[in-house]
């Protein structure tokens, strides 16, 4: 028995360091093309999903209006199920402008080093953001490094380099 939902899964991609390409040792650095969907094909996930790539930004350097553009990407499609890769600095400013979306699961995720690194927790959060969008009620929640937290209820601990509970 599957358990879960069946329509397809809208994941909207904005940078952040799960994307990040590093040019050398003084950690020069772009955000570069997502790599979300090679993640989900690694994973050999079978579930349908449309890639939308919104930005490809540090999210210390979002503003306002890119978070309106996350917000207007997924608004203007039908997906009940949404994912949002993005960088971990400023997700929960990103969750609260995405709060009032109607009845909708969204669920936010990024990485604390970058997916093409071989030891990222990248591969790990994404695949967690996706079980968790197919299973949980309509809100907007964070997931990262082995847990989900309520989006209006969480806070980044920089020094902990984790995600708390407000």
């Amino acid at each position: 028995m599957l358990i879960g939902v069946t329509e397809p899964i809208l994941v909207v991609t904005a940078g952040g360091t799960i994307d990040k390409v590093y040019f050398d040792a003084n950690s020069e650095f772009e955000v570069g093309r997502s790599m979300v969907g090679e993640l989900l094909k690694e994973a050999h996930v079978h579930a349908e999903y449309e890639i939308v790539e919104v930005l490809r930004k540090d999210s210390l350097d979002m503003t306002d209006v890119d978070r309106a553009l996350v917000r207007e990407a997924i608004a203007t499609r039908s997906h009940a199920r949404v994912v949002v890769t993005h960088g971990t600095d400023t997700m929960t400013e990103t969750a609260a402008a995405l709060a009032e979306l109607g009845e909708r699961t969204i669920v936010l995720t990024g990485s604390l080093s970058p997916a093409r690194f071989a030891n990222s927790d990248a591969t790990f959060n994404v695949g967690m953001a996706f079980a968790a969008v197919q299973t949980l009620p309509p809100g907007v929640y964070i997931a990262m490094n082995g847990q989900i937290f309520d989006g209006a209820n969480v806070r980044k601990d920089r020094a902990a380099n984790r995600f708390v509970t407000r």
